[in-house]
């Protein structure tokens, strides 16, 4: 097998584009009203993943910790103003919990799985630590979002209900503890239908890119079944910690629901 990665000149790379455009017309002809966000969306991805490319060059030529920490940090507060934005609730103030709990567990996650798993030397070494916290932080930052969205909604409809629990003398966590449960259910299906398809369906972006690599497949697999119970893992300790945590902020003073 080579192990030689092809290379994608600029004029091949501007032939991508080909798939932008046919999404815009996609919307121009069915009038959805995509046309904006899809040109913004397509000069953002060039123009980070450009960026990121940049940075993560020059991290890996100093090769520090005290470097790496700072950019997954980074990383981290982009991965929950992502999430903070697509949670439309404005009565609850959570900023400042999601960031700091995604950081705390993504961090947890990824220096177990670098340092125990893949037992990278050392720990913290950015070809392993910031694609791995990468891949953690993308797609628990839609779990969280969507466990999050499920509370602030559910508190809302289900807010009678909730304080019929409390006037009968139940306590905040009692009373929404079906509502908690049903916005980690929410948060982990996701994570839980792609290990369910993972394999037969979809060849997932890690395996993928070790084999275009010219990684031994079999050493791929291997890679992706870590990545995969990694992400159903930070999916599950995030959506949890965030959701108890946040969900204590839906009550005032004298445990009065705020959200109704």
């Amino acid at each position: 097998m080579d192990a030689g990665v092809i290379d994608i000149p600029t004029w091949r790379l501007a032939l991508a584009l080909v798939f932008s455009l046919v999404a815009g017309g996609c919307s121009i002809a069915l009038k959805l009203g995509l046309g904006r966000d899809i040109l913004i969306g397509t000069v953002r991805t060039f123009v980070q993943l450009f960026l990121m490319g940049w940075v993560l060059g020059i991290v890996f030529a100093i090769d520090s910790p005290w470097l790496v920490l700072p950019v997954f940090l980074l990383m981290a507060a982009a991965a929950a103003q992502t999430a903070r934005a697509r949670v439309k609730e404005s009565a609850v103030a959570f900023a400042w919990p999601m960031y700091l709990g995604m950081t705390a567990v993504y961090l947890l996650v990824t220096t177990t799985v670098t340092g125990a798993i893949v037992h990278a030397q050392p720990w913290w070494k950015p070809q392993y630590f910031l694609p791995i916290g990468g891949m953690i932080l993308g797609n628990s930052m839609n779990s969280v979002a969507v466990a999050l969205d499920r509370l602030f909604s559910d508190m809302r409809a289900r807010a009678a209900a909730v304080e019929m629990k409390l006037c009968l003398g139940a306590d905040p966590a009692e009373a929404s503890a079906d509502i908690v449960r049903d916005a980690v259910r929410a948060g982990m299906i996701p994570s839980i239908n792609s290990m369910m398809a993972v394999g037969l369906v979809s060849l997932p972006g890690m395996m993928t890119g070790q084999i275009l690599g010219g990684s031994d497949p079999t050493q791929a697999i291997r890679y992706q079944i870590v990545v995969m119970l990694m992400i159903v893992g930070a999916t599950a300790l995030g959506s949890t910690l965030l959701t108890l945590i946040i969900r204590r902020r839906c009550f005032g003073p004298g445990d009065r629901p705020l959200l109704r």
